[in-house]
């Protein structure tokens, strides 16, 4: 295994790890019922997970 490919496979790795402490935080807000801050557009929001 190349350099390269030991790369493209730890980032994938990183990329899935990324999407279930995303998934975790928005299950978290909705059990807490409070806002989850975000920025969109370059502003900040707050929004109720829903």
């Amino acid at each position: 295994m190349t350099t390269v490919e030991k790369q493209l496979e730890l980032r994938d790795k990183i990329l899935v790890g990324l999407e279930k402490v995303y998934e975790k935080l928005i299950e978290y807000k909705k059990q807490k019922n409070s806002v989850l801050v975000v920025i969109r557009d370059g502003k900040v929001m707050k929004i109720k997970p829903e």
